[in-house]
């Protein structure tokens, strides 16, 4: 299974909806609730989010890809779940 971080900040309702679909997609979908996520809050670790190439939240990164930037929908969370499987 591939590692997946999630950069994002707490009063980002992007980032609120992104963590909502995640919630939805693994329980909808059994097979995704063994996909685990760091969540990184940037504001709370800069550290760590300076080291990465993004500019909007939530960001998601799949093995260590960039595979979402900004806001995202549903049917992108759970593919992006999917990749992790992979």
């Amino acid at each position: 299974m591939k590692p997946v971080k999630l950069f994002y900040l707490k009063d980002c309702p992007f980032c609120r909806k992104a963590l909502r679909y995640i919630e939805e997609a693994k329980a909808a979908h059994p097979e995704l609730a063994a996909v685990s996520i760091e969540l990184i809050e940037e504001s709370e670790q800069p550290e760590v989010a300076d080291t990465f190439d993004y500019y909007y939240v939530p960001t998601f990164y799949v093995g260590g890809r960039k595979v979402h930037e900004g806001g995202i929908f549903p049917d992108e969370v759970e593919a992006l779940l999917r990749q992790a499987l992979e």
